[in-house]
């Protein structure tokens, strides 16, 4: 067993005991404790590295190691310090006590992403200790804020420490590079390369205030709830995009089903509960999530509103845009909460081939395939304005019937040590060797 095997679920360990809750609203612990530890571990081996703290408590580590070919661009390696919160009363074991049980370990960032942050850290310190250099120069990055839109991690360090980058046009980071297993012979390896834009909208209705009891054919809460109705209740179409089309011809061909476009839904019951992932790819979404109207049961207000979660394909966002406007109708206003780009790239080139390579080396039966996740990471908007080609590539060779996917925010969450130190083992090939 390699250095960094032996020590990545130590290093997973002690992050997730660092509570690096984001609750959003900046009334967290922030990444500062958990950032600590990452520079700490990195000087053990006599590592530098650079520390920013956007604002008190948000940090941000940075470090480049240098390749042996300067010609050869650089390769981002990225992972973020913050976590959801978690209701202990929910959970089986403390959500921060980074327990380790049954060969899992346990603890709220076990999958998102503290995995990730230890195992970057157990491969760059086995390299620095063996002396060995990769080909091209690897920033790592332990990032904040991703929980939240990322305003206090990769979007500060993009607009204000561009420099840090210089020369990278690739990154990995999550969500991708776990199995899927068909049967003994075959586990489908999932590479993440495309992300569904987001489009938190804000609809607003304005109408006549007055007396409750009296007739009103101007209501803005009648306005509101029937647009929210109509969005809520839309059947979006499905429309394949390449990343969807590519998924499903290839897990179709791994089922040995047959893969009809107009009905894709035998081929998404083959996956499970990564269904949770992949499913509402197939269609753009606009799920209402929150109503704001009125301040007294007798006064019909003047002005009400709703929030609505949207989510469009990549290269469908005008389309996206212009259902949702008509849906709403020409008495309800649209205005952004938030809005991010939807990112497709293609599943080729060098990178690409450097992980299937690596995949098969520490598993001979795997075949990777490309999906497209129906959230957002860091990967998008912020390192995308830098040119950056992103991928979600988190390796993991997960337990038949695991149910990674609700893992994800989920209550109990953990990761299997093994699958650590497989991912381990398939970083080291992937870093030293692209």
């Amino acid at each position: 067993m390699t250095p960094a095997e032996k020590e990545v679920a130590e290093l997973c360990v002690e992050l997730i005991r660092v509570d690096s809750s984001n609750y959003g609203d900046g009334s967290g612990p922030g990444e500062r404790a958990a950032a600590e530890v990452v520079m700490a571990r990195l000087a053990e081996v006599g590592i530098e590295s650079t520390y920013i703290e956007s604002a008190p408590g948000r940090g941000n580590v940075i470090t480049r190691v240098e390749g042996t070919d300067p010609s050869l661009p650089a390769l981002l390696v990225h992972g973020h310090l913050d976590v959801v919160p978690a209701n202990a009363a929910d959970w089986s074991v403390d959500p921060f006590a980074g327990e380790v049980r049954d060969g899992y370990i346990w603890g709220r960032g076990a999958v998102d992403m503290k995995d990730m942050d230890a195992m970057m850290l157990a491969v760059l310190r086995q390299l620095t200790r063996e002396g060995r250099r990769p080909r091209r120069d690897l920033v790592f990055a332990w990032l904040a804020d991703e929980e939240a839109g990322g305003t206090y991690g990769a979007k500060h360090l993009t607009a204000h420490h561009p420099e840090l980058f210089e020369g990278v046009t690739e990154a990995i980071s999550e969500v991708g590079g776990y199995s899927l297993e068909v049967d003994p012979s075959l586990r489908l390896y999932l590479i993440e390369t495309a992300q569904k834009g987001l489009a938190w909208m804000r609809l607003v209705a304005d109408g006549t205030a007055g007396h409750g009891s009296m007739l009103n054919s101007d209501n803005a809460v009648t306005e509101i709830a029937r647009a929210v109705a109509r969005v809520g209740a839309h059947d979006w179409p499905t429309t394949l995009t390449p990343t969807v089309r590519r998924f499903l011809t290839e897990v179709a061909d791994a089922f040995g089903i047959p893969f009809d476009e107009d009905a894709p839904e035998p081929i998404l019951e083959r996956i499970g509960p990564l269904v949770r992932f992949v499913g509402a790819t197939l269609h753009h979404t606009a799920n209402p999530t929150q109503l704001d109207a009125g301040y007294k049961s007798n006064v019909i207000p003047g002005q009400a509103a709703a929030v609505v979660d949207g989510r469009f394909l990549p290269g469908h966002e005008d389309d996206f845009f212009k259902t949702v406007d008509s849906l709403i109708g020409p008495k309800v206003r649209r205005e952004f909460v938030h809005h991010d780009i939807a990112l497709e790239t293609t599943f080729d080139g060098a990178l690409v081939e450097s992980m299937i390579a690596a995949l098969k080396a520490e598993d001979p039966t795997a075949r990777a395939i490309p999906y497209c996740m129906s959230g957002g990471t860091d990967n998008k908007t912020f390192f995308a304005d830098l040119g950056v080609r992103g991928f979600g590539f988190v390796p993991l060779r997960l337990p038949a019937g695991m149910d990674f996917a609700s893992m994800f925010h989920g209550v109990d969450e953990r990761v299997p040590v093994e699958a650590l130190q497989f991912g381990v083992r398939v970083l080291d090939r992937l870093l030293l060797d692209y």
